[in-house]
């Protein structure tokens, strides 16, 4: 791991934690906006913006799940990360599956970060929305890419389903707070904790969640009714991780998710959405996490399982059908 300081790389192994040992998620640093009409400064245009993104990372991999929903593969290219990370942070190269960098020819993130601000300070992350014709960074907060890949291309690609529609919106936000706190951050807020109150404070928190998401599960298909919502998109990618890595990995043992009846049918339900497997790269993930994590990895040996199978029969077609074009 590391962090820029005034545009220079440093190589920084300290933890992300505060005093009493919780895990503190570094805030994201670029906020602007892709609008449809060009009132943010930045026109929504085909060929203008390029994303970055590892497909280890569960906050990119949102990213990637829109793009391939609204058939954008077109209109905003794309380069990949290497999984593991070194002393330089993350690295652009030609191993299966990664994508360099053939807009600014990086070979590591961190130059990216430069180009788009000479001073820069923080830490080095994806997704990065870029701009081609600015030579910038327009944000690299993943929650708000999403919700442009999902609106503001519409002239383009698919435009539809909505998955954040109006009449939704408050309950999506609801759905999203506890899943965000608890489960997206919470496997990281298990698996970084620096004392045993910490851990277990999240390890409690985040079981309570997937349990009430469990129950939740037992009368809807998806998470706001009978139809797929952004809401479904930001707890996939946690979910399609969790028993491969963070039951050992971040120590979230209690249960696996092949262990829930509605959560474990309900993930291979999205996994089978047309597009959504070709998102999910499982040697990615798996190297990703037990090779960069030296403090939690020493040997940093990738475990060979478990076997899982998301393309397996699911049973959520017995509840409510999905809005038309939602898939199903």
């Amino acid at each position: 791991m590391g962090r820029m300081i005034e545009g220079v790389w440093h190589r920084d192994e300290s933890d992300r934690a505060s005093a009493d040992g919780r895990f503190v998620r570094a805030t994201t640093s670029f906020r602007n906006a892709v609008t449809a009409d060009g009132s943010s400064g930045f026109r929504a245009e085909p060929g203008r913006y390029h994303l970055y993104v590892a497909h280890a990372c569960p906050w990119a991999h949102r990213t990637m799940i829109l793009r391939a929903l609204r058939r954008l593969e077109d209109v905003i290219s794309v380069s990949v990360v290497a999984p593991s990370m070194n002393d330089e942070g993350w690295e652009f190269d030609d191993a299966p599956g990664c994508i360099p960098d053939s807009v600014n020819g990086a070979r590591f993130l961190h130059e990216v970060y430069k180009l788009a601000q000479d001073d820069f300070s923080g830490r080095v992350s994806v997704p990065v929305l870029w701009d081609r014709r600015e030579r910038t960074i327009v944000n690299n907060e993943s929650a708000e890419i999403v919700r442009m890949l999902n609106t503001e291309f519409n002239a383009w690609g698919e435009g539809e389903p909505d998955f954040y529609p109006a009449a939704l919106r408050d309950e999506i936000d609801a759905i999203n707070e506890p899943i965000y706190e608890h489960v997206n951050n919470g496997v990281y807020k298990t698996g970084f904790a620096r004392t045993q109150a910490a851990y277990e404070e999240a390890f409690d928190a985040l079981f309570a969640t997937l349990d009430a998401l469990e129950a939740r599960l037992g009368a809807r298909r998806y998470l706001a009714g009978g139809r797929i919502t952004e809401a479904d998109w930001r707890l996939f990618p946690t979910l399609v991780r969790f028993d491969a890595v963070y039951v050992g990995h971040f120590k979230c043992n209690k249960r696996r998710i092949e262990d829930y009846p509605n959560l474990s049918n309900y993930l291979r339900d999205l996994y089978q959405q047309p597009g959504i497997a070709d998102t999910v790269n499982m040697a990615h993930i798996k190297g990703h996490y037990y090779r960069s994590h030296a403090n939690l990895n020493p040997t940093r040996i990738v475990p060979r399982g478990p076997e899982l199978d998301f393309t397996r029969p699911h049973d959520r077609d017995r509840l409510s059908a999905p809005a038309a074009g939602a898939g199903g």
